[in-house]
């Protein structure tokens, strides 16, 4: 299924809070999608929490582990050359087939001006292919990186990662969601999605990680943890 971006659909931009976006989105699954699927997703979301690969993933105050990935045109961009400019905001999304994760780098990249303006870059980090992100770029038209991380190499170090059960493969196979084409491997393994930003150091200073897909942290959280991150660092006058 392919979820069109507002900006394709119709002139105006989406202004809303994510979460209203989000509740409309729910809304339609609650409408169109079978009851039994919902709660193979509902399963799969309950079984993370219970194991809390939110809570053991990369806390705030860590170093992030630095990383070296290609871009939708094969570019290969370094979180050090990054860094260097400044701080850095790090998404990691499921990949252009989830219509939440299209929500969120949707939202992200309207407010691309003001992160950059708060002197940081945004990358968003999935495991599909070069293609896949190219397409997704395209289509919506992001004007940020999206970066293709291999067999979820980056996204482990990070503590992520989770293998998609095999009940839940036959649903995503059932509804044409071929994650070993997508992302270019047989490990059927997803990122559980995340944002963290990343001081001038490496070191996360904010980080938000949910086993809910349809829960992602507001732009305006990132805008203000940005806003607060610069009032510390910035000097004193006298």
């Amino acid at each position: 299924m392919k979820w069109r971006s507002l900006e394709e659909s119709s002139p105006a931009e989406d202004l809303r809070p994510l979460r209203d976006i989000y509740a409309e989105r729910k809304e339609l699954i609650a409408q169109y999608v079978p009851r039994e699927t919902q709660a193979i997703h509902a399963r799969v979301i309950a079984e993370l929490k219970a194991k809390n690969v939110a809570r053991n993933a990369l806390p705030e105050g860590a170093s992030a582990p630095p990383f070296e990935l290609k871009n939708q045109d094969g570019k290969l961009v370094r979180s050090a050359d990054l860094l260097a400019k400044g701080r850095l905001v790090v998404c990691f999304f499921r990949g252009r087939w989830c219509p939440f994760c299209v929500a969120q780098l949707e939202a992200l990249n309207l407010i691309l001006p003001r992160i950059e303006q708060a002197g940081a870059s945004l990358v968003a980090i999935s495991p599909q292919t070069l293609q896949q992100s190219f397409f997704m770029r395209d289509q919506h038209r992001l004007r940020f990186p999206l970066l293709s991380d291999a067999r979820s190499e980056v996204a482990r170090q990070f503590r992520l990662i989770y293998r998609v059960p095999e009940y839940q493969q036959a649903i995503f196979r059932k509804v044409f969601i071929n994650l070993p084409f997508t992302n270019g491997d047989d490990g059927w393994e997803l990122p559980i999605p995340a944002t963290y930003i990343l001081a001038a150091d490496g070191t996360a200073f904010y980080g938000s990680a949910n086993e809910d897909y349809t829960e992602r942290p507001e732009p305006a959280a990132v805008l203000l943890a940005l806003s607060l991150a610069s009032e510390r660092s910035a000097p004193a006058i006298r």
